[in-house]
């Protein structure tokens, strides 16, 4: 029997992403445990600015705002002592995009994103920054359904580890600042950073950096893609000898 005439392009699109929503459907009851009254706020969440029609920009806008207070609270009454310098570090560690982006992994959000076919192309379902939005568009779709409280309910949820396990403020500093306090409270000079190398093309280019303690008659060495990841990674590993972790 034939198979019938190929299916209209534009239509076969609408029939594909539909397959999509559907999946999502089941996916956002089984995984997140929530059901959308208005379908049209997951669909729109799901849909990145590459695909046709409405995408979840500004739901990722309202979604940042909610997650934001959200995650801001947590950490305000989970850490009862912290002044306000160090709540931002633990709440910006929280809901950095790679910390969005490595949930929305977890939950396996990717699968469902719609997509334009460039995007999809270059594997846009597995990059960071599109996994991030597509999450904060989640909570703000959430919102816009349900109110304030379902989108907190599905936030702690999802964040529930993270929160569980939160890091002390003062190991979220960077080690470049770390190894200065150290220092500094000990009443020693500041570390020297050198650049010893630099190899590579101009678009690949490899960096190699020293920090010495010179009171301390200790150096270390960084290798990284830029300068300042270099120097951190220096001042990293200096900590550890500095303070016992390291031979």
């Amino acid at each position: 029997a034939s198979a019938g005439p190929p299916l209209d392009p534009p239509y076969a699109a609408w029939q594909k992403r539909a397959t999509i929503l559907d999946k999502a459907e089941r996916w956002l009851e089984k995984t997140l445990h929530y059901r959308f009254d208005d379908a049209s706020l997951y669909s729109r969440a799901l849909t990145h600015r590459s695909a046709a029609g409405r995408n979840n920009e500004r739901l990722e806008f309202l979604g940042d705002a909610v997650l934001d207070f959200v995650i801001s609270e947590a950490v305000f009454n989970l850490r009862p002592d912290a002044a306000e310098g160090d709540l931002s570090r633990l709440r910006s560690a929280l809901v950095k995009d790679t910390s969005l982006a490595e949930i929305a992994g977890e939950i396996g959000l990717g699968e469902y994103l719609i997509l334009g076919r460039g995007e999809k192309k270059t594997g846009g379902h597995r990059r960071e920054s599109i996994l991030a939005d597509a999450l904060e568009a989640i909570f703000g779709a959430v919102f816009l359904d349900s109110g304030f409280r379902a989108a907190r309910e599905l936030i702690e949820r999802l964040f529930a580890e993270r929160l569980s396990n939160l890091s002390d403020a003062g190991d979220l500093r960077d080690p470049k600042t770390r190894l200065q306090e150290w220092l500094q409270g000990r009443k020693l000079a500041l570390p020297q950073y050198e650049l010893r190398d630099v190899t590579g093309k101009d678009h690949k280019q490899i960096f190699t950096v020293s920090c010495t303690v010179t009171e301390l008659s200790q150096e270390t060495e960084g290798i990284a893609s830029s300068r300042r990841k270099a120097e951190q990674k220096a001042a990293r590993d200096m900590l550890e000898i500095l303070s016992g972790n390291r031979p």
